[in-house]
């Protein structure tokens, strides 16, 4: 009987048969029971939960966004802008995902084992699969890229004795930051736009200009609209980076289409788990830990009392599982088993972004003054939570590299934007990895022993949500995650607040006020959109009138690259 494990989803089943000997359940202190245990030290194993660790890692951190406890700034408001629509998972949803689930997966059987079609639905499915992953495998490498422009050309970066230097893109030079004043100072031995010792290399004019000029390009957008005469305006934003991975996706699913491959398949697989992250999330812990509750049971069912999970994934040729080799026997990780627990552990990593924000909530004195019928004037002294603004991860990974002393973990505290993107305390996210980390290792422990499929669920989820729950426990703060909610209740604007002697807001003052803010904002703009359109309306009839008038219109506009004439 080949060994199996389970995926959550989708079963896992080894290409490779197990060796001759036989692992049954034994007491681990037996011979037999010690090899168990060293069985799971293989490297195919080892490979299976780091891959599953390092998607994961990797996977929440592109996950994240503003938090309610966070001012919007200029650019984030435009990043929202191109986001895609997020699905938030319900309460319901605990009972939905496992009957569609199973409907789906009962189905499948049906088509592969009773009515002989395999061969047929892996043909439908790799023509779909190659289609439908060029947009998960284009944002895991335009990430990528982003990754790696930002460590080549970051925008700070901090030498040896603790300096702080920004780039400075428009004035095309590097700024060094003063410890006294915080003033930023232009370096006139600095001219290339390259951090670290590279900085102080001596290139000549023109290929200095080239290489200022490729860094703009690279983080530049170039503008594409198109307008039809009335009806149609489309304005899109297109960086290099942007050419270049809706290339390599497109190269990649043509090679998965017509030629079989470990490698490619897994590489798929990996990207439709990594942007699967940014899609879907549970609105809160509670419906987070609902739903992984309701899988926790769908898994058990499908796995132990029915054949319907381990037939499917040995039969599908499809990328929705990770395989992996090893010298006598292989293993296959199905991508439920990273993507289920993987909805709560990015919700766990927004969460500690949300602390880190919410704890930096200042509250400036405020005069509120009322006007008695006297006609006399009351004074009312009281506060207002003001937030801080948000900082974007995106191209800070690269300034927290070149800002992060040799020997540390963390950026000098001068760098404040790459701490605030990527290096703020993450408590409830290392504890999430570690409870799956921990469940990881009991199914294939148990995998082992009794040398049968297990529902990897079984042992992830209590290890997940259990290592959550506990950790708010320990940190006073269950309130905290029970109370915290991604429905857009708690981003609110600064509002005005009543606190005691100790600081801690008694009351927030203004909630109707603030609604009422929000609907007049809207109607706002709404009515100045309206009169634009007004306005352009009026245009298009001027123009009717003419002998000529546009059909439609298209343009580029691209950023410009400055070169010297030496």
């Amino acid at each position: 009987m080949p060994s199996t494990v389970d995926t959550s989803g989708v079963a896992a089943v080894p290409s490779q048969p197990t060796p001759t000997v036989e692992l049954t359940a034994t007491d681990p202190g037996s011979p037999l029971g010690v090899f168990a245990f060293v069985k799971v030290l293989e490297p195919h194993l080892l490979f299976l939960m780091l891959s599953s660790l390092t998607l994961l890692w990797i996977g929440a951190h592109s996950a994240l966004r503003r938090p309610p406890s966070a001012a919007p700034t200029e650019s984030t408001k435009q990043e929202k802008k191109k986001e895609k629509p997020r699905e938030n998972l319900e309460f319901s949803d605990a009972i939905l995902f496992p009957l569609c689930l199973g409907v789906a997966l009962a189905g499948m059987y049906y088509v592969i084992k009773v009515l002989q079609y395999a061969d047929i639905v892996n043909s439908i499915l790799r023509v779909y699969m190659s289609v439908m992953s060029i947009a998960g495998t284009g944002t895991l490498i335009g990430d990528a890229l982003d990754i790696y422009t930002s460590l080549i050309f970051p925008d700070m970066w901090a030498d040896q004795t603790g300096r702080l230097y920004h780039i400075d893109q428009n004035q095309r030079r590097q700024l060094v930051v003063e410890k006294e004043t915080g003033k930023k100072v232009p370096t006139p031995d600095k001219t290339n736009p390259l951090p670290g010792k590279l900085s102080e290399w001596r290139f000549s004019p023109k290929l200095v200009d080239i290489l200022w000029g490729v860094r703009g390009i690279l983080n530049q957008e170039w503008s594409l609209r198109f307008a039809t005469y009335g009806k149609t305006r489309v304005k899109i934003g297109v960086r290099l980076n942007d050419i270049v991975k809706v290339s390599i996706a497109t190269a990649l699913a043509i090679t998965y289409h017509f030629a079989k491959g470990i490698f490619v398949s897994n590489l798929l697989a990996i990207a439709l788990c990594y942007s699967s992250f940014s899609l879907i999330s549970p609105t809160s812990f509670a419906i987070g830990t609902l739903v992984l509750g309701g899988l926790f049971v769908y898994d058990i069912v499908m796995v132990f009392y029915t054949p319907l999970m381990i037939t499917v994934a040995s039969k599908v040729d499809a990328p929705i599982k990770l395989v992996f080799k090893g010298a006598k026997s292989g293993s296959i990780l199905g991508l439920g088993d990273i993507v289920v627990p993987g909805f709560i552990i990015c919700l766990a990593l927004r969460f500690d972004q949300y602390q880190y924000y919410k704890k930096q909530i200042k509250l400036e004195p405020v005069e509120l003054k009322t006007i008695l019928p006297d006609g006399t004037v009351s004074t009312t002294l009281t506060h207002r939570r003001v937030k801080v603004p948000y900082v974007s991860p995106r191209n800070q990974w690269g300034n927290r590299y070149w800002t992060t002393p040799p020997g540390r973990l963390s950026p000098i505290p001068q760098a404040y934007e790459p701490i605030s993107a990527t290096a703020f305390p993450k408590p409830y996210f290392y504890a999430s990895l570690i409870g799956y980390t921990f469940g990881m290792v009991s199914t294939l422990l148990v995998m082992v022993v009794f040398n049968h499929a297990q529902p990897a669920l079984l042992y992830l989820v209590p290890g997940v949500t259990g290592s959550l729950w506990l950790t708010g426990l320990i940190r006073g703060e269950l309130k905290d995650m029970w109370e915290y909610t991604e429905d857009g209740s708690l981003d609110v604007k600064d509002v005005v607040v009543e606190v005691d002697g100790k600081g801690n807001v008694i009351q927030q003052i203004g909630e109707e006020e603030v609604e009422k803010m929000k609907e007049d904002d809207e109607k706002g703009q709404k009515d100045k959109n309206g009169a634009d359109n007004s306005t352009e309306g009026s245009g298009g009839k001027a123009k009717k009138d003419e002998e000529w008038y546009e059909l439609f219109t298209f343009t580029i506009t691209a950023p410009r690259m400055r070169l010297s004439a030496t």
